[in-house]
């Protein structure tokens, strides 16, 4: 079954009761038993609702996978993975990392004994020197938030298999549109699904999916444990969602493209960061592993002027600045002051953060108008 018949069918099936082609919003806390433990599948919906139910296999077969999770934020179901581990594991990730994840792993779960590296994981030496018997996570996200760079997931693979690791990857950038991370070795997928799988700017939640049978039953473990589980209205307008992801996915690459070539002929513009570009540093990594290179793009400005950055994200008028990405109407963000504010100045310096980096979430409105009102803010 090809991905576009997959977004719409998988996980979800006419109502028994009634026909109705949608699933229903199943709104109750509780199910009524025949006789004790004597139940139709469902109990009690923190441990499983319906709903959810039908989103988490709808996840789980747009991914590749068997098994879904779904949870009340993309920051939960990672909360739900570093849970698997014990004090004095290690985790490996990349120096250039989503602001909140970086802000779970160091000011959560740091302090309960877990260590984490970051390091530049484009250089695959580089995972390695700091890979030893204690690793038992390494933790990708690619393209990463927010430079864009492409991290080789069946070179990540690899390295985590050899050590006993586990490959765990953030897909939310790419979507299972643009990329499989499990086709590509990887043992757990991780969403913000409030992003593009969601794609309507209405909805927080995150996701996990494995095909590992134990991975599963800890990952069902620690959801049921520890109630960071999404509702069934939300599951229910994810579901909508994802019915279209593949026709937005088409629009928002389209849109990416030619928002990108245009911003690296703008004379104030210092560097694009978008890797559909031939001359980005892992180019040819992107194109082996992703069907596509999304709508996410990142671009500085000549001098390196905060002022200047700030000026710009606020004289636009079709891109709204905030918070967040992957919906529908186009976003503009300051990542210094915004998404990754929680990471110290001189660590996000370090990766490419820096004062001017202007963060895009191209939407799937008319190119042309976007591209205008880019024009007029860059003036």
């Amino acid at each position: 079954m090809k991905f576009g018949t997959k977004a719409i069918h998988a996980g979800v099936h006419p109502d028994p009761t009634t026909g109705a082609i949608m699933t229903p919003i199943y709104q109750t806390s509780t199910y009524v038993q025949d006789g004790v433990g004597n139940h139709k599948g469902y109990e009690y919906s923190r441990t499983q609702n319906p709903t959810r139910h039908a989103l988490e296999k709808n996840i789980a077969a747009i991914e590749n996978g068997k098994f879904g999770a779904c949870f009340g934020s993309g920051l939960a179901a990672i909360d739900c993975v570093i849970k698997m581990l014990n004090p004095g594991d290690e985790v490996i990730s990349t120096n250039d990392l989503y602001g909140g994840s970086y802000r779970i792993f160091k000011t959560i779960f740091e302090k309960y004994g877990i260590v984490f590296h970051f390091v530049d994981m484009q250089n695959t030496s580089e995972v390695e020197r700091v890979l030893n018997k204690n690793t038992k996570i390494i933790w990708v996200e690619t393209p990463t938030n927010p430079m864009m760079n492409i991290i080789d997931i069946s070179a990540m693979s690899k390295i985590a298999k050899k050590s006993g690791a586990l490959l765990c990857v953030d897909n939310t950038f790419a979507t299972p549109y643009l990329q499989t991370p499990l086709d590509l070795g990887a043992d757990i997928v991780m969403h913000s699904v409030t992003k593009y799988l969601g794609g309507h700017s209405d909805v927080i939640m995150g996701a996990l999916v494995t095909s590992n049978d134990k991975i599963a039953d800890e990952m069902y473990r620690i959801q049921n444990s520890s109630g960071a589980v999404t509702g069934p209205m939300d599951s229910f307008l994810v579901l909508r969602g994802i019915k279209t992801l593949h026709l937005r996915m088409q629009r928002h690459c389209e849109n990416g493209e030619k928002i990108a070539h245009y911003l690296k002929t703008n004379s104030k513009i210092e560097k694009v960061y978008w890797p559909g570009f031939e001359d980005h540093p892992n180019h040819t990594i992107a194109k082996h592993q992703m069907r596509g290179f999304g709508g996410m793009i990142s671009f500085t400005l000549k001098g390196n002027n905060l002022e200047d950055a700030l000026t710009i994200v606020k004289k636009v008028k079709l891109f709204a600045l905030a918070e967040s990405l992957g919906g529908v109407e186009s976003l503009i963000g300051h990542p210094a002051t915004m998404t990754h504010a929680s990471i110290p100045k001189e660590v996000r310096e370090k990766s490419g953060v820096v004062d001017s980096l202007i963060r895009l979430s191209v939407g799937v409105e008319d190119v042309d108008d976007l591209i205008e009102d880019l024009k007029q803010a860059l003036i």
